[in-house]
């Protein structure tokens, strides 16, 4: 199974195929897709990522190392976190996680603090600048508590993290609720990136 994989000059950790979200426009449910086959047989356990990713000659060559695959990496935070304290000690190369937000929610507890000092950028996935639009469009399985879940962690993470990205998918919703929801990232003191859709 792809554990890890490689994008241009990124390295990228395949943890889990949970998410929660079903997003109507997301990779995996596409025929077409450009990946590897990111399909897990099963989690891999921590030793199993520290030994795929000790497989490669130098870790420092990559311009980033990116928890992001077919799933919601923080479906299994705790792991993703002790996996990145492991890399700490032994790389410099910067780490980011993409995450649809809902860490708080899948935890039931506070967990912006827990990213201080283990991830130098987290991408959220905010993709719509309403919960009418983000149920619709996402399909959370949390429903009308997913939206403001994903803004108050973006709002949160932002203390903790040197780096914050809130993403759109251009072709997803109107040029005008993109607007709205990079107002959303400058209210809360994040950056801003419009995706490209991928079918």
């Amino acid at each position: 199974m792809n554990i890890t994989y490689t994008i241009r000059n990124s390295l990228y950790v395949n943890l889990t195929n949970h998410c929660t979200n079903r997003c109507e426009f997301c990779v995996r449910e596409s025929a077409d897709s450009p990946y590897p086959d990111l399909w897990l047989e099963r989690d891999p356990t921590v030793d199993e990522v520290m030994a795929d990713l000790s497989s490669y000659n130098s870790l420092n060559k990559f311009g980033e190392i990116v928890f992001c695959g077919y799933g919601e990496p923080t479906c299994r935070l705790y792991d993703m976190l002790d996996i990145c304290k492991k890399l700490r000690e032994m790389t410099a190369t910067p780490i980011r996680v993409n995450t649809n937000g809902h860490a708080s929610l899948i935890l039931g507890e506070d967990t912006p603090p827990l990213f201080r000092g283990l991830v130098d950028c987290v991408s959220v996935s905010l993709n719509a600048a309403d919960p009418i639009t983000y149920n619709r469009i996402c399909r959370p399985r949390f429903g009308e508590d997913a939206f403001p879940a994903v803004v108050r962690f973006a709002r949160e993470v932002v203390r903790y993290v040197p780096t914050v990205v809130l993403t759109v998918v251009r072709g997803t919703i109107p040029e005008e609720d993109i607007e709205r929801c990079a107002k959303i990232a400058e209210d809360i003191g994040a950056k801003f990136r419009v995706r490209e859709y991928i079918g």
